[in-house]
């Protein structure tokens, strides 16, 4: 079996008030686009800035292709902050070439701007980009020493869904070159289309991890029906039946989908707004940590 490229081993980080993450271990392969996800305050940016070299462990540590990490992980690491302030008055290409001229190796400006979509903005002051054109260049400056691992940081978060879209394609052409992914991010959608592995953090620790159909087997036999909150009448709340309610519907869980219908047809609830689904990893992320809001 191959080395991972990278290995988190027992990590902990403790504060004076608190302890952000409480023994934390996984390990990702070569080539893998690893997720971590959890809600505000579960410990996931604080894994991942560890990871990155940006802040320091209370204890464990993080192993880069078997070893410490040093100097060859500076080197051969790409990092997509969420937040990323740029020398004004710079242009895109500026700018790439200020970035690229912090490595001895790696891509050439052209080659970057063509893996990003940023050909036709080459010469457009970095200030005049749109959001998700901004980003494709902060993806670009993350690239600049063709990283072997490259973390993005909630990297589309405010993005409209056009944009968004648009950046996973980018992401999975650069999975297709066989580079390590680690992502964190709020989509559920997201992580379930790019991650080949997640993990789910609450509270500190790892509460779930593996690939997200695995995951989703493993945690859901039922399928789930949907319906809005005005077609569940009061009376069809004693049914025998598992109801969760949200915001502006009713949940039911079942294995029996036609023995539900039928005493949700025999208690008159009307099912013309119906919707029938498959669990996803949205359900599996607010089963595990919960649907409270977090501070």
């Amino acid at each position: 079996m191959s080395t991972p490229i990278l290995e988190v081993r027992d990590l902990v980080k403790q504060y004076p008030a608190t302890t952000a993450v409480a023994g934390v271990s996984f390990s990702v392969p070569p080539g893998m686009c690893f997720g971590l996800l959890g809600p505000n305050g579960a410990g996931k940016t604080t894994t991942i800035e560890i990871m990155e070299g940006i802040l320091p462990a209370t204890s464990g540590e993080v192993r880069y292709r078997g070893e410490a990490q040093g100097p060859r992980f500076r080197e051969e690491a790409g990092i997509l902050f969420q937040k990323t302030a740029l020398q004004d008055f710079l242009t895109v290409r500026q700018s790439i070439a200020l970035f690229r001229g912090l490595y001895s190796s790696g891509l050439s400006v052209d080659e970057v701007l063509k893996v990003c979509a940023l050909e036709a903005l080459a010469g457009r002051d970095s200030r005049k980009l749109s959001g998700g054109q901004q980003q494709r260049l902060l993806l670009a400056i993350a690239l600049v020493n063709d990283p072997a691992v490259l973390f993005l940081d909630e990297p589309t978060t405010g993005l409209d869904p056009q944009a968004r879209r648009n950046f996973w394609e980018l992401v999975q052409s650069i999975k297709a070159r066989h580079k390590t992914i680690i992502l964190t991010t709020h989509y559920m959608e997201e992580a379930e289309l790019l991650c080949d592995e997640v993990a789910i953090m609450d509270r500190g620790r790892i509460v779930a991890q593996g690939p997200p159909q695995r995951l989703l087997r493993e945690h859901f036999a039922e399928v789930l029906l949907e319906l809005p909150r005005q077609d569940f009448p009061q009376a069809a709340r004693a049914l025998p039946l598992k109801v969760l309610e949200a915001s502006d519907r009713i949940e039911i869980t079942t294995q029996d989908l036609e023995g539900t219908l039928r005493t949700l047809l025999a208690a008159h609830v009307p099912l013309t707004n119906l919707r029938i689904r498959p669990a996803n990893l949205e359900d599996l992320f607010l089963a595990l940590t919960g649907k409270e809001l977090r501070p």
